[in-house]
C-alpha cells in the first residue's frame, strides 16, 4: 500500500467535497418541488414564510426526550432556613447547602435554623 502524503489526502478531500456538493444539489430539486406542493396545498405565501422565519419558528420539532424550554422565569421561593452566624439562607428545596450538612453532622437539628415566620 502506498504511503499517503498530506497533498494526496488533501486532493482526496477536495474530490469528496465536490462529490458531496454535487449530490446535495441533486437532492435539492425534489425537496423544493415538495415544498412548493405543500405551499400550494395549504395556500402558504412567501410573505408568510418570511414572517415565520423572522419570528424564529423552529425548523424542526424537539425530540420527545429534549428538554422543554422555560416559558416563564422560575418563581422565587422565600428562604426557610438561615445560618445564624453567616446569614446564608436555604429555601428547603433541592440539595441542602454545605453549611447545613456540616451543622447537622455536628449534632445540630434542621429546626434550629428555621426562620420565624
Amino acid at each position: 500500500m502506498a504511503k499517503d502524503t498530506y497533498q494526496s489526502l488533501q486532493a482526496q478531500i477536495r474530490k469528496l467535497q465536490e462529490k458531496a456538493e454535487s449530490v446535495r444539489l441533486k437532492q435539492r430539486q425534489p425537496i423544493i418541488a415538495s415544498i412548493l406542493r405543500s405551499m400550494q396545498e395549504y395556500s402558504i405565501t412567501l410573505d408568510e414564510l418570511k414572517a415565520a422565519q423572522a419570528k424564529g419558528v423552529p425548523a424542526r420539532k424537539r425530540s420527545a426526550g429534549a428538554a422543554k424550554p422555560a416559558s416563564k422565569p422560575a418563581k422565587q421561593v422565600a428562604p426557610k432556613y438561615r445560618h445564624p452566624e453567616t446569614g446564608e439562607t436555604w429555601t428547603g428545596r433541592g440539595k441542602p447547602p454545605r453549611w447545613l450538612v456540616a451543622a447537622e453532622a455536628g449534632g445540630a437539628t434542621r429546626e434550629q435554623f428555621l426562620i420565624a415566620q
